[in-house]
């Protein structure tokens, strides 16, 4: 099949690129003696998982139970639930995820560890977990203070084995300057609470954090042993405006039809927020819901369901209806999640047709 056959709007995946990014970033896990467990929230898809697992990663890493029950279609030996599991249901499920493969889960309450705990018990299971700290974001985490009496409240629990920390430094955004100062004082940080930890006789065996943005600079970080980059594998505009990669590494693409051009200096595409992430570009940057291909000086400003507005600039810019425009998403993460499937390309080609099986795996 050739990409002109797709009906629009189509997610397509240069084969090329994500090859080259998945090789990269498997290389300097080696390079670096990290244990890389990407997140696959990213691409949802289990023949990706595997094509990672391949490539030398241990695990991999989810958010939710549905997740996990997917990426087991991986072949994955182990799993990562970087979310706290709350519900009799949900822990149900997990636990016969555990039955299939080695599962992890990272958390920040007693009240969530209590609960798995009780339910690995009933199981007959042994499940590990990472006490999460908040290392800046102020989303999940305990505080870096609470962390050994934290710590200490887990490896009392039965059926639990304390397998060490976790953290996401999501507040690192850009690599400039300040986001280097702000990665070396996270250093400090991990370093200060694995310190704690060897002295009240705690091993975090695991030490795991890391980010897209963050990720080539996830060495300095000072004890840290393990990441979970998502995004990477195909990146999105926001990757390139935070300074992790350039358009040239960008995977991901959507394929739209102009179906309108009935205003002066705009047309109008047939992917709208039902195709595209609603996320903005990062405070700063010119707001543009992706980067235009074809059309570079263009900007996505405004989008309806089914409905993209493209503002033209710049000289002899002439669409008409019915021209093709590939657009790369803001956040790849979201667009992912809104389609069922996604299109493998190499040159003018379709070389792989994948179902996202991710999609919608809330629970």
């Amino acid at each position: 099949m050739r990409i002109a056959d797709l009906e629009t709007p189509a997610l397509l995946i240069d084969l090329d690129i994500m090859e080259r990014n998945l090789c990269r970033v498997a290389a300097y896990a080696r390079e670096h003696n990290l244990r890389l467990r990407p997140h696959t929230k990213t691409h949802k898809i289990p023949a990706l998982g595997k094509r990672q697992l391949e490539l030398g990663a241990a695990g991999l890493t989810v958010a939710k139970v549905g997740e996990a029950e997917v990426m087991l279609r991986s072949g994955t030996p182990d799993l990562l639930v970087a979310y706290p599991v709350i519900g009799e249901r949900k822990l149900k499920r997990l636990m016969e995820v555990a039955r299939e493969t080695q599962v992890t889960v990272a958390l920040d309450s007693m009240a969530a560890a209590e609960q798995l705990s009780g339910a690995a018990r009933e199981a007959g299971l042994e499940i590990g977990v990472l006490a999460e700290v908040d290392v800046g974001l102020g989303r999940v985490g305990v505080a870096p203070g609470e962390l050994v009496r934290f710590a200490l409240e887990l490896m009392r629990l039965p059926a639990l084995r304390f397998e060490g920390i976790a953290f996401y430094p999501g507040h690192i955004k850009r690599m400039d300057e300040a986001g280097l100062a702000t990665v070396m004082r996270l250093s400090a940080l991990v370093s200060a609470m694995l310190e704690e930890l060897r002295a009240a006789g705690i091993e975090a065996r695991i030490v795991s954090g890391g980010s897209t943005p963050a990720l080539f600079h996830s060495h300095l970080i000072a004890g840290m042993n393990e990441i979970r980059p998502g995004t990477y594998i195909f990146n999105d505009r926001n990757t390139v405006l935070s300074g992790a990669c350039t358009l040239a590494d960008c995977a991901a693409s959507i394929l739209t039809t102009v179906v309108s051009t009935t205003v002066p200096g705009q047309i109008i595409v047939d992917g709208g927020s039902k195709t595209f992430s609603s996320d903005p570009p990062p405070a700063g940057a010119e707001v543009s819901f992706g980067h235009v291909v074809d059309a570079p000086e263009a900007v996505f400003t405004k989008m309806n369901e089914e409905h993209g507005y493209i503002e033209l600039r710049g000289p002899n810019q002439r669409f008409k209806v019915g021209d093709r425009v590939r657009i790369i998403p803001n956040h790849i993460c979201a667009a992912m999640n809104l389609h069922e499937t996604v299109y493998g390309i190499r040159g003018g080609e379709v070389e792989q047709v994948w179902r996202v099986e991710g999609r919608g795996k809330l629970q």
